[in-house]
């Protein structure tokens, strides 16, 4: 099983599939609306502005399991995402990142450990996975890098198909 065989669901809760992004890199991050972390929405729209037309795409999971940071309904979600911080990834429903109810997907991600070696459960709102074309798990980043951060930006150039 790669990560294009998990199946999703979009914000608006359509069946989708991971095969849409299959040959881009991606960088999937769990997301709130009312975090002090949120702010990273700002930089995750500049790096889909910034590599987008090269093969790239930020794709944003609600989570509300870390202190209750994203109650609101898919509909909140999507307006507060768009007329805060202008965002234009595209957003996946709200799921569970940790626990007997975590996402298949998040289920795949979380198997991969971050710089220091460790993997398991994502700690906090904003943990990033950068996921090459071929659908690898290549890196991961906590809550405090931020997304424009060197680390974070060499990971995506050095997977971007085009």
């Amino acid at each position: 099983m790669t990560l294009y065989d998990i199946p999703v669901q979009t914000l608006t809760g359509e069946d989708a599939s991971l095969t849409d992004y299959q040959g881009k890199a991606l960088l999937v991050v769990n997301v709130a609306s009312k975090c002090g972390a949120t702010p990273q929405y700002n930089g995750l729209e500049r790096l889909q502005q910034q590599y987008a037309e090269r093969g790239f795409t930020v794709l944003g999971v609600p989570c509300n399991q870390f202190g209750g940071q994203e109650p609101g309904t898919a509909e909140e979600i999507a307006t507060f995402c768009s007329t805060t911080y202008g965002v234009s990834f595209p957003l996946l429903a709200k799921a569970d990142v940790n626990g007997p109810d975590r996402s298949p997907l998040f289920a795949e991600l979380t198997q991969a450990a971050d710089a220091s070696g460790e993997a398991g459960d994502v700690r906090w709102n904003f943990e990033k996975f950068v996921v090459s074309p071929a659908g690898e798990v290549v890196a991961r980043f906590r809550t405090k890098t931020d997304p424009e951060s060197p680390e974070v930006t060499a990971a995506i150039e050095s997977n971007l198909p085009a």
